[in-house]
């Protein structure tokens, strides 16, 4: 049984999908949603039978922002004492791989969840942007920096200033997307994705995956350190073993996460 409000969370062979539903306000990211939201993944990120998480919306929308209704009621005092940064925090922390499935808008803090996936699928009907600029702000969590990493400072300045969207096709050639496929389709793609990489070894995914997020915080010799001394821990596992000896013995591996 679905334990919360804002969110629905089902588990299927490895896979934890979590969905935004809050609809008729087209998945705006209130606080108490982001809660849940890393409640739940805090909970996977513990959970031995899951491998991968997605998060997605709705066939006509991702999430359209956070809500502006709460925002509006928020000076710099109650900023000040946000707990949206920390809970942004718990999210990207998820040591996990995170698809976002995406089909219609992902704009604003929707933008910033997609943003702290590792990969993103999106519909052919996907938007993505970042216009806080049109209330009188900028992005807060996140979208600024990420954005530039993903798509370079041109497209993320014209973003961010304009608060211009762009559509699948523009997201996948700026690298921004993975892959995109019919709105219909947009869940299922990124649910067998994340069956496969739960089939992988999870101390060698983990690892993998703080190694690409350090490459965005780090000089290159050090995050080329970084890489090289996960290379060689992962020596010491016994899933380096199983996977050498099913390779040579030509039979599909059992790892263990061990």
């Amino acid at each position: 049984m679905n334990r919360y409000q804002d969110i629905i969370t089902e588990q299927s062979q490895g896979v934890l999908t979590v969905t935004l539903n809050r609809p008729e306000v087209r998945n705006a990211l209130r606080t108490a949603m982001l809660a849940e939201l890393a409640d739940a993944l805090d909970a996977a990120a513990t959970d031995d039978a899951i491998g991968a998480v997605v998060i997605t919306g709705d066939q006509r929308c991702f999430a359209a922002g956070a809500d502006v209704a709460e925002m509006a009621g928020m000076d710099m005092t109650d900023m000040l004492d946000d707990p949206r940064p920390a809970l942004w925090q718990r999210i990207q922390q998820c040591p996990k791989p995170l698809i976002a499935a995406v089909n219609g808008h992902a704009l604003g803090a929707g933008c910033e969840l997609a943003l702290q996936a590792d990969i993103i699928h999106a519909g052919r009907n996907a938007r993505f942007g970042q216009p806080e600029i049109r209330l009188g702000i900028i992005p807060g969590a996140g979208g600024i920096q990420r954005l530039i990493r993903r798509v370079g400072r041109s497209l993320a300045s014209e973003m961010v200033f304009s608060g211009a969207f762009i559509d699948a096709r523009t997201a996948l050639r700026a690298g921004l997307v993975s892959r995109v496929c019919e709105p219909e389709l947009t869940l299922e793609d990124a649910q067998t994705l994340a069956r496969e990489l739960a089939s992988r070894p999870p101390l060698a995914i983990r690892q993998a995956k703080q190694a690409l997020r350090l490459a965005d915080e780090m000089p290159l010799s050090a995050a080329l350190e970084f890489e090289r001394k996960a290379f060689v821990l992962l020596a010491g596992t016994e899933d380096r073993q199983e996977g050498l000896a099913a390779f040579l013995e030509k039979r599909p591996p059992e790892f263990k996460g061990r």
